[in-house]
């Protein structure tokens, strides 16, 4: 296989690669972020009859975009586990009655607001499912983690990265509270207060079982596979590795 000549030509090409892919990926939010402010001012006219029309909507370009982008990338990860192996593994039956139970609400709620147009409330009730489901997908993750009394093959990049996010997106409301002199920024949105709250708790949590509780120095530096612990035994044992087999 040909290789590149010149190292200099090979990172801009790489970097020109990555800057296109990174330009692509956004030119497709925009579009979207438009088209959903300008069917959202029904929700806007609600909003301020609520909180006032001297009040700034809590509700930020990225915030949109954000939601976007977690539904793209849930819907691949839906993908990934209809078509890679998966042994024998496969969702519980309480997975699938609390999803059951959400779609139901969202679907019940949605006819209820249509006839008079009650967006925000619904708005508001999608949020609370929302904040559910992410307290019920956390609550697993830390369990296990306790029961293991290790977090071996959990990836805590993921959680660092979470927490940034969520205390960034903390740093935003206040200098939008301080810039406007009104707290309703918080109390205006109280799906995503609460959705951050949430999701730094139990960052912080992981953290403190990855950091502090289960430490890799308390989980040994690698673990043995089955055959490397036979082989062990044997040696323990003073018998061939043979007979063990």
């Amino acid at each position: 296989m040909a290789s590149w000549n010149s190292h200099s030509l090979h990172i801009s090409y790489e970097v020109l690669g990555w800057l296109a892919f990174v330009c692509w990926s956004i030119s497709f939010y925009p579009q979207l972020i438009l088209n959903f402010r300008r069917k959202s001012s029904d929700i806007q006219e609600q909003y301020k009859d609520k909180y006032g029309h001297e009040e700034m909507i809590p509700v930020a370009a990225n915030d949109v975009a954000f939601s976007v982008h977690a539904v793209l990338l849930t819907a691949l990860t839906l993908v990934q586990i209809a078509i890679y192996d998966r042994g024998d593994q496969k969702v519980s039956k309480i997975a699938c009655g609390i999803v059951g139970v959400a779609w139901l609400t969202a679907a019940i709620c949605f006819f209820i607001a249509l006839p008079k147009h009650h967006w925000l409330w619904l708005l508001s009730i999608f949020n609370g499912i929302q904040v559910s489901m992410t307290l019920i997908k956390y609550i697993p993750q830390a369990v296990m983690n306790y029961m293991r009394k290790s977090t071996e093959g959990w990836s805590i990049g993921n959680i660092l990265l979470d927490f940034s996010g969520g205390i960034g997106n903390y740093a935003q409301m206040l200098m939008q509270s301080i810039d406007q002199g009104s707290w309703v920024n918080f109390y205006g949105n109280i799906g995503k207060l609460l959705l951050s709250l949430v999701s730094v708790f139990f960052d912080i949590l992981f953290m403190c079982q990855h950091y502090l509780l289960y430490p890799s120095s308390k989980r040994g530096t690698k673990s043995e596979t089955p055959l490397e612990e036979e082989a062990q035994d044997a040696k323990s044992s003073d018998k061939p590795l043979a007979e063990n087999v």
